[in-house]
């Protein structure tokens, strides 16, 4: 799989897999997103917003609002 393939894919998508897989470790939801709001510089209402327009996953970390 290239990058270009994994930027195109939704974060709506990619979001629970993420937490899927952080549980699997031990961790949790609230983890996950401390790494993404550190990450990014969105907080838990800019999270939920991108969520919901379902914006593709490069969209997500190239133009994060801080």
């Amino acid at each position: 799989m290239t990058n270009e393939r994994v930027y195109k894919m939704a974060f709506s998508k990619v979001y629970p897999l993420l937490v899927q897989k952080a549980e699997r470790k031990g961790r949790t939801k609230s983890e996950v997103n401390a790494g993404i709001f550190w990450l990014t510089g969105y907080d838990d209402s800019g999270l939920q917003e991108q969520i919901m327009k379902n914006i593709d996953y490069e969209i997500f970390l190239v133009k994060p609002r801080r």
